[in-house]
């Protein structure tokens, strides 16, 4: 080779590092795949290729009120002009924003086959047809407003925007998640009416703290529903950006008629593959990993998901969904990593910063949209300016023009002799002679004045910061009122939470049980209150052989023990029961504690806190049972929930608890029996004892045809309260408590009431004041709601005075005593549905005291007390 040559190529040769050189390559490549392409922007939530799809179909016009235009169109559209990547790529992002059950909110709305949530493959893009979704649009109004930047295409043709001017919080709404280079974001969706909430709090007190922002923004929202399992991590998430959600899927436990139970799971946790989940849920049935399992199947129809899986007779529902959530993806938990683009930089953001950084944008919008509008207006109001004044020199203008070889003569005419610019003077020559009216000239001039007007609110908007953020307020209310709905991912607290109290806002709620175990809890606000005798509500849709069994209203923040007829206690948050309308079934009992089949709850004690030393060192839980037992045990013992519960009196066969009472150890206490007899003693006579404890006999019950309808536990000092008693055909009266004279504890009693076949026997038993309503439920739905001053006092040995009017073969099923309450704002009309009527009584119809027998073979004779185990 000669030297001419080889000094040549040593000019060519560059010397470099390969460390550095491999360095900076890479570093290119990842920020190329971080901003453009595997990161969402914190304004507008969306990475570029939605926002191409997005802009290409508002481009083409393929809006909500158009006809529907081939996803292969738009595919070509977009590939074509903005997103030189692939078709695969664009068709499958355009599937993915529209379906229903990966979007929380669709931004595009889909006809055919864009897959299902079993992980079947949309059709081709060749059949398929999509338009953009009115959300979606919302997303993308004033993008013709200057209120974006644009930067040229891949091939310097065309402006795409960088971002897109939305209305919609969406980052926050409906999550992203993307794989980088050396770093990844997972972000959940929201609830847009909770997201919204929290943006205009945030607008109200920017010093607001993430705590507030929680109350709003309460937790992720999926589109699939489910249940969030636990708030500690959803609350980390919140707070730092990162953190983990548990997810459960929504299951409920079915009856069949032949009595077998089944379980039917009605929602998924989401992301999760319904025919994946299905086989696996049959393949730990096979592999007897679950025993429980006879059967799996897919029920699902276009009416709704219903995965079904039937039951062993000896399975208990409960355990066989507590191993499902362990075994199978029924309960699923997702990192969450919010990691998204500020000012081109990847970040991690909190709740408060993805809601400030989202206002902040719309408040850029808003400025430079009002910059544009303002511009607009004033050149307009600068040519109808021109208007006018050759309108008030029109002889002269027409003269001028007249007069002029060419237009542009013209024009230099008019701009000379009438001080006109020269947009105005070439609008002036454009004017069709039909504007030279009269009606016209006049309609120049309101246009004008309405022109000066709008200018004149568009620097006040530009000169105002609280108007501005007044106009985002507005309009995000605006979007709430048009796209926001209900949450649907539940939120289920863990008894170590203690946290969830200051999120759930604390209320008077009514809980229900019905006879077959299923609870619920409403606002104490849906029933009304009415008179005596009068029209009865139905409180809940019950089966033929199934009615409301335990009524009574609580605050969502109180713990409820649950005493059952075999003597166990059960604890739950009054929050952790389900909400349900009031005519509503509810949820089986099953479902939430873990209550064997063959047994079910007989009372329930609401406690304010577990955790006050004082209160649970000096109160007592007294029990009943049917058979005239009677039980003190400290409340101390029941302190400490337990999952399986714990024993709270030992039951002898033939025997059940039936009444649970909280006292602070000074009460008095009476028992009634069906056969219409009652006792009254100290609560002294009665020692405590252990949990495990038999009890001492309370009242002598002949056990064969006769039993116990309740107890009551008065103080001594609590003279505003009287005996109400309550029989089966729908008669009661109150009674002083005086009335019934102390004996000793373990007598016959005397009588309460006067049991004829026209009261029937005796049903409740309780104590009251004036200022209290009675909830009366019937076996076939009926429930009514009256006031006790209503009832008049009577003497012991009456019938009292009918309450309710009945059908022959119904009877009453509960008698619960509701606190003073107020009047509920929204009545239930008259003959609306689901109210059954209860004649009347008529004027001055009463059932009138009748004399009975006065003490009815009382027995001072106290029992023995048994000992305590």
């Amino acid at each position: 080779m000669s030297e001419n040559t080889e000094s040549h190529n040593e000019g060519r040769i560059v010397q470099i590092n390969i460390e550095e050189q491999m360095k900076t390559a890479y570093i290119d490549y990842s920020m190329s795949v971080i901003v453009g392409r595997a990161l969402p922007d914190v304004r507008d939530g969306l990475k570029p290729v939605h926002r191409r799809v997005l802009f290409g179909m508002s481009e083409l016009g393929n809006n909500s009120n158009k006809a529907y235009k081939k996803s292969a169109r738009i595919v070509g559209e977009v590939m074509g002009k903005f997103h030189p990547h692939g078709d695969a790529s664009i068709y499958d992002t355009i599937v993915r924003l529209a379906q229903p059950w990966t979007m929380r909110y669709i931004l595009v709305d889909g006809q055919g086959n864009f897959g299902s949530v079993d992980g079947d493959s949309p059709a081709a893009m060749r059949y398929t047809e999509i338009r953009l979704q009115r959300i979606a649009e919302a997303m993308l109004e004033d993008i013709d407003k200057e209120t974006v930047d644009f930067t040229l295409n891949f091939d310097d043709t065309l402006q795409e925007p960088t971002v897109l001017p939305t209305r919609i919080p969406n980052l926050l709404v409906n999550g992203a998640s993307g794989i980088a280079v050396g770093m990844a974001t997972n972000i959940m969706p929201h609830n847009l009416s909770e997201v919204v909430d929290g943006a205009i709090a945030y607008i109200e007190n920017r010093d607001i703290t993430i705590e507030e922002l929680i109350k709003h923004v309460k937790a992720p929202d999926f589109p699939t529903g489910g249940i969030i399992y636990g708030y500690d991590g959803v609350k980390q998430g919140f707070e730092t950006g990162r953190g983990r959600v548990v997810v459960r899927g929504k299951v409920n436990v079915e009856t069949t008629k032949a009595g077998r139970e089944r379980l039917i799971i009605y929602e998924l946790p989401y992301q999760i593959n319904k025919a994946v989940l299905h086989q696996k849920i049959a393949q730990l049935a096979d592999d007897k990993i679950i025993e429980g399992i006879a059967e799996a199947r897919d029920e699902s129809d276009r009416e709704g998901m219903r995965l079904v899986i039937d039951l062993k007779r000896e399975a208990i529902a409960n355990v066989v969904i507590n191993q499902l959530y362990k075994y199978s993806e029924l309960q699923t938990s997702y990192g969450i990593n919010n990691v998204a683009l500020v000012k081109g930089r990847p970040r991690v953001l909190n709740l408060k910063d993805l809601i400030s950084e989202f206002v902040e944008f719309r408040h850029e919008v808003v400025i430079r949209r009002t910059r544009f509008d303002l511009r607009k207006a004033e050149e307009k109001a600068h040519i109808l300016q021109g208007y006018l004044i050759a309108l008030d020199h029109l002889d002269q203008v027409i003269a001028l023009i007249r007069a002029s070889r060419t237009p542009d003569e013209a024009k230099e005419g008019l701009m000379t002799q009438f001080e006109l610019s020269e947009i105005q003077s070439k609008a002036i020559l454009e004017l069709r002679l039909q504007r030279l009216t009269g009606m016209e000239r006049d309609k120049i001039k309101e246009e004008y004045d309405e022109i000066m007007k709008l200018i004149g609110y568009l620097k006040d908007v530009l000169s105002d910061e609280t108007l501005r953020f007044k106009i985002i307020r507005d309009e995000l209310e605006d979007v709430k009122k048009r796209f926001g709905d209900e949450r649907r991912t539940e939120i289920q607290y863990l008894a170590s939470e203690m946290r969830m109290e200051d999120i759930i806002a604390e209320e008077d709620v009514v809980i229900t049980i019905s006879h077959l175990g299923y609870i619920k809890r409403t606002s104490a606000y849906d029933y009304r209150q009415q008179k005596r005798g009068g029209r009865g509500a139905v409180g809940g849709k019950t089966r033929d052989e199934d009615y409301i069994e335990h009524l009574f209203v609580a605050s969502t923040h109180h713990t409820m023990l649950f005493f059952t007829e075999k003597g166990r206690c059960f604890w739950l948050k009054v929050y952790e029961i389900p909400e349900g309308e009031k005519s509503g079934k509810g949820r089986a009992i099953q479902n939430l504690i873990n209550l064997p089949t063959d047994d079910k709850i007989r009372a329930i004690i609401d406690i304010k806190d577990l955790n006050d030393k004082d209160f649970i060192n000096s109160h007592y839980i007294i029990l009943c049972t049917s058979n005239g037992t009677i039980k003190k045990t400290l409340l101390e013992e029941f302190s400490r929930p337990r999952q399986n519960g714990v024993n709270a009196i030992t039951i002898n066969e033939g025997d059940q608890l039936l009444e649970a009472k909280l006292t602070d150890g000074n009460s008095q206490i009476m028992m009634a029996i069906k056969s219409g007899r009652a006792i009254r003693f100290p609560e002294s006579t009665v020692r405590d004892t252990g949990r495990g404890a038999i009890g001492v006999r309370g009242i002598e019950v002949d056990n064969d045809k006769d039993e116990v309808v309740g107890m009551i536990c008065v103080n001594k000092e609590d003279t505003e309260r009287t005996v109400l008693v309550v029989s089966e055909k729908g008669f009661g009266k109150r009674t002083d408590i005086e009335d019934y004279r102390i004996t000793n504890r373990g007598g016959k009693g005397v009588k309460t009431i006067n049991v004829t076949e026209k009261t029937g026997n005796l049903i409740a038993v309780m104590d009251v004041t004036e200022k209290d309503d009675l909830m009366i439920t019937c076996k076939s739905g009926i429930t009514i709601r009256m006031a006790v001053k209503d009832i008049r006092e009577a003497g012991r040995a009456t019938q009292g005075v009918r309450l309710i009017r009945l059908d022959e073969s119904d009877e009453i099923a509960a008698v619960a005593r509701l606190d003073e309450q107020e009047e509920p704002e929204a009545a239930l009309a008259e003959g609306e549905d689901g109210i059954v009527v209860a004649e009347p009584l008529a004027e001055g119809e009463e059932a009138l005291e009748e004399d009975g027998t006065e003490e009815a073979g009382e027995d001072d004779t106290a029992t023995e007390e048994e000992p305590a185990e």
